[in-house]
């Protein structure tokens, strides 16, 4: 790691810019992390966060130092109803079924009271079924934040420091985060619904229809604010 990198100021820019916007990309990540942490015993809910942000952090190293082969995930695989597909839109579509399907799964199980089987008798084998999960679309929302760091600065060294620090950051408020959304059913439905609407934006995506992600963050803002002024009236009622 050279140490000159350090010495332009165009670089510590780029630095802070690039953690805010990895900051701001890994929301989705932690909201599927607290989904899926929450369904496991209180005691092993830290590890599925470190062991998932961990894992996040390890992937996005990884595919940083492989960018020759992530720049070739870009190129054309094949034709299919008049869209070219490359392997970096596969996997987008790919993940963006996998949170459907999951997303759809746990909000059908909270609207019709179908509660999953909590896993106290064999808790190492479900805490390794989280693990794999978050594994899983931790490779696809790896793959969108590498390809943004990439598109913002041309230093290894700046989206590699970028990258640890947002991450250190997601660690240290991803279980007051989880355990808020766990906390109240109505936010852990509202938490559902934005990874639902992250999958069908990974899915247009993965078939070359980019819709910019701002809108949903812009439309899951607006949600929580509604909702937290919702608990709060509740609150005051309930008081009274």
């Amino acid at each position: 790691m050279s140490f000159d990198v350090w010495l332009q100021p165009e670089n510590w820019l780029a630095l802070l810019s690039l953690t805010a916007l990895e900051i701001v990309l890994g929301i989705d990540n932690i909201v599927f992390i607290a989904v899926l942490a929450g369904k496991l015993p209180a005691p092993q809910q830290g590890h599925a966060y470190r062991l998932g942000l961990t894992g996040a952090l390890i992937t996005r190293v990884l595919l940083l130092l492989a960018l020759s082969w992530i720049m070739r995930l870009s190129q054309p695989l094949f034709a299919l109803l008049g869209n070219e597909f490359s392997g970096r839109d596969l996997i987008l579509v790919f993940g963006g079924v996998f949170l459907l399907a999951k997303s759809t799964f746990e909000i059908y199980g909270k609207v019709e009271s179908v509660e999953a089987h909590e896993l106290h008798g064999s808790s190492a084998r479900g805490l390794a079924m989280t693990v794999v999960q978050i594994m899983i679309l931790d490779i696809v929302f790896s793959l969108d934040s590498v390809i943004t760091a990439v598109g913002m600065s041309n230093q290894i060294e700046v989206m590699i420091s970028a990258i640890v620090i947002a991450v250190i950051v997601m660690l240290i408020f991803a279980k007051s985060i989880g355990d808020f959304v766990n906390r109240y059913p109505s936010m852990q439905i509202l938490a559902l619904s934005f990874l639902l609407l992250i999958g069908v934006l990974l899915v247009a995506d993965g078939f070359g229809q980019h819709v910019s992600k701002g809108y949903i963050y812009f439309a899951m803002g607006f949600s929580l604010l509604v909702e937290l002024i919702n608990l709060r009236y509740r609150k005051k009622v309930r008081v009274r």
